[in-house]
């Protein structure tokens, strides 16, 4: 049997606003349709509703940084949190 196929949300620098982020990963990850777009959502889903394995791309330049302003740390720390309860998710958060 083989391992399953690792599915990929890439965050590419176009994602400029909260609801943009959750947007794509909802899509790239193949969300649930119950899934809501708010922090405590993404959570669960990332940690309980959806097999893995999974890999988060996000790709940070100092224009996301801007415009994501002040939903950037809880974003951020909300998928770091997500990743640490679980193997087989990997976040891979780059700058430039």
């Amino acid at each position: 049997m083989s391992a399953p196929l690792e599915r990929i949300a890439r965050l590419d620098g176009r994602q400029r606003s909260k609801a943009a982020v959750l947007a794509k990963l909802a899509r790239d990850l193949d969300f649930p349709p119950y899934f809501r777009p708010n922090l405590d959502a993404l959570f669960d889903v990332l940690t309980t509703d959806i097999r893995g394995p999974l890999r988060i791309e996000w790709r940070l330049s100092a224009a996301v940084e801007a415009a994501l302003g002040a939903d950037l740390e809880p974003l951020r720390q909300t998928l770091a949190a997500a990743a640490a309860a679980r193997d087989d998710l990997v976040l891979e958060v780059t700058r430039g």
